[in-house]
Parts: C-alpha cells; sequence; structure tokens
C-alpha cells in the first residue's frame, strides 16, 4: 500500500513517515508541505531522520494524491477542502487527523465520503479509542446515580480547554446515556456554584510541564468510585494509529468512519 503524508516536514509528519517506513506492507509515497516551507527540497525521510529515500518534500499535493492509496493529514482545517477534491479527483483514500473544522467543514467532509473512504478521529491512539468504546459502554451500564467526571492533563504549551479527547470522552458518556452533551456538559466550575446537578458530566482541565496527555473517566457513586484512565508517554502512539488505520481503508468502500470502526467496535 502506497501511503502519502501532507505536511511531513513537522513533528507529527515525521513521525508517520518514520511509522510508514517501518510497516511491513506499507510503502512511502511521498510527502509535502506548504509554500515558503524551509523543508522544501530536502529529502522526506532524511528529514525524519531515516536513510534517504530519493522523493524530496515538495508543494505539489496533487501529485501525491496520484501517486498514493491513501494520504495521511494531520495538517490545519483550511487546508481540508482542497485535499478533499484531490482525493475525490484521484480516488484516493483519506486518514484526517486534522481538528477544528467549522460546521461547513465537517459538512465537506460527510459529501466527499460519499464518494472516497475517509477515516476522521480526534484522536489516533489506540488505546484512547478503546477508553471512547468502553466509556460508552459504562455509561450504560451505571445509571445517573453515578456521577461522570472527566479529567485531562496536557503539557503547558496547550492553549485549548478541555481537550478534544476529554470531549469525546464526555460525548461517549452522554451517547451512552442518550442525552446529547450540550444538554448535560458541566466546565469551568469556579466560586459558589451551587449543588452538582444529577446526571451532569463535569470537565477538569490541568496544565503543566511536557505532559503528552492524560485522561481519566470517574463514575462516582455513592459508596464506590469507577476509573478508567489512560496515559500517553509518546506522541508515536498517534502515527501508529494512523498508519493503522490507513492500512485498514484498503478495499473499504466510500464511507465517513472513525477509530472504533477501525479497531471492530462497530
Amino acid at each position: 500500500m502506497k501511503i502519502g503524508i501532507v505536511g511531513c516536514a513537522g513533528r507529527m509528519g515525521q513521525m508517520l513517515v518514520q511509522e510508514v517506513t517501518a510497516t511491513q506492507g506499507c510503502e512511502l509515497a511521498g510527502g509535502t508541505e506548504g509554500p515558503g516551507n524551509p523543508a522544501l527540497g530536502r529529502d522526506v525521510a532524511a528529514h525524519a531522520g531515516l536513510d534517504a529515500c530519493g522523493m524530496e518534500i515538495s508543494e505539489d499535493a496533487e501529485a501525491l494524491f496520484a501517486a498514493s492509496d491513501v494520504v495521511v493529514d494531520f495538517t490545519l482545517p483550511a487546508a481540508t477542502a482542497n485535499h478533499l477534491a484531490l482525493a475525490q479527483k484521484n480516488g484516493t483514500s483519506l486518514v484526517l487527523g486534522t481538528t477544528g473544522h467549522d460546521e461547513n467543514g465537517l459538512a465537506a467532509i460527510e459529501a466527499a465520503a460519499k464518494d472516497i473512504t475517509i477515516v476522521k478521529a480526534m484522536n489516533f491512539s489506540i488505546g484512547v479509542n478503546v477508553q471512547f468504546a468502553i466509556t460508552q459502554q459504562l455509561a450504560g451500564i451505571l445509571d445517573d446515580d453515578y456521577d461522570i467526571e472527566i479529567i485531562e492533563m496536557h503539557h503547558k504549551h496547550k492553549v485549548d480547554s478541555p481537550s478534544g479527547t476529554a470531549i469525546g470522552l464526555g460525548e461517549a458518556a452522554a451517547a451512552g446515556r442518550g442525552v446529547s452533551l450540550d444538554d448535560v456538559s458541566a466546565r469551568g466550575r469556579d466560586g459558589i456554584t451551587g449543588a452538582r446537578k444529577k446526571g451532569d458530566i463535569g470537565f477538569a482541565s490541568l496544565r503543566g510541564g511536557e505532559v503528552v496527555g492524560e485522561h481519566t473517566v470517574i463514575f462516582a457513586g455513592e459508596n464506590e468510585r469507577v476509573e478508567f484512565t489512560h496515559r500517553a508517554s509518546s506522541r508515536g502512539i498517534f502515527s501508529k494509529g494512523a498508519i493503522r488505520a490507513a492500512r485498514w481503508t484498503d478495499g473499504k468502500d466510500a464511507g465517513l468512519y472513525d477509530m472504533l470502526d477501525v479497531l471492530g467496535f462497530k
């Protein structure tokens, strides 16, 4: 399987290049970057700390999509529309790790998935996606006498709160109880906020150091507490999951999928 990487020069892009090269049955189809990027013209593999592969980092995304069976995209929401168009034009599958799309962007992804295979996820860690699945299952088993709280911690440079993964866990918990997260979400508690409302799903965010990512879902009952924690010690888990998703697209029908599909939870 030939796999292309858009945004290949960044930290995540380099890990994706490394993962493709290390995965049996996968072949690196090339990598691209945006105009003016200082990595343009460098060898794709050598820039990622590997032996040179003879392919240069270029701006030609169309050529990359034409040469690839699947392209992995962890870039910016503004680039997604162009990548969707190129994937449709060339019949190329797309693994989309980009987050932050607005309603129009999400609608465009859904529309493109009628023609091509797309795997989109907020988090490509295999362990986190297991946490999503089990959180939904437990929320369905444990009724609203169990208060749900989600605690996440990330490095001090992270600018958004709560994390996308924490929100995804909240959505999983809400789905398990058959409600909308928007209706039961409790965020930003400070000062005298009153007693906790039954059925609410609360969030707490911690920031400090160089923590890659930690997420804990707590089900707090009257006389017991169930906690489920995932800790990431390397960002390499995201590239490993993304390439697993890329391989999974082989032979799949057009449609919009997520990591729970890839892992067999659906």
